[in-house]
């Protein structure tokens, strides 16, 4: 983890750089993919929900959750990446969701800089590194 400055601008610029975008979306979505079979079931996209611990913590300290609140959260988030309801998200799927999360993330941070505490291989995280290798060049 790292403590990063971003702001909007930063997600959308990244998000609009296709070749960066889709990559990092291409290996990711690969990388989840345990089964390789090119799609994404519940229990796969299940451990990356987890393993975010959006709903586990509260500004970063665990917090004890109903677990039937949880699967719900869980249950819902998986509908929004299955647009066909076929039950298995696949890779233009999990690009469109992920794209419009990102874009939803930029839109609520606005462009005023803020810090944040950075998985090291969360999207946010690539955007941020995006984003100084621009400045640095």
């Amino acid at each position: 983890m790292s403590v990063e400055v971003l702001d909007g601008a930063t997600i959308v610029s990244f998000v609009e750089d296709e070749e960066a975008f889709n990559g990092l979306i291409h290996d990711r979505f690969f990388n989840l993919d345990t089964n390789h079979d090119g799609f994404l079931s519940y229990a796969e996209m299940l451990k990356e929900f987890q393993s975010l611990r959006v709903f586990e913590t509260h500004f970063g300290i665990d917090v004890k959750r109903d677990p039937d609140e949880l699967a719900h959260v869980y249950d819902s988030l998986f509908v929004k990446f299955d647009h066909d309801a076929n039950g298995a998200v696949d890779l233009e799927e999990f690009k469109k969701e992920t794209k419009r999360m990102m874009l939803a993330m930029a839109n609520g941070l606005g462009f005023l800089p803020v810090q944040m505490v950075l998985e090291e291989d969360s999207f946010l995280k690539k955007a941020v590194e995006r984003e100084a290798m621009k400045m640095d060049a």
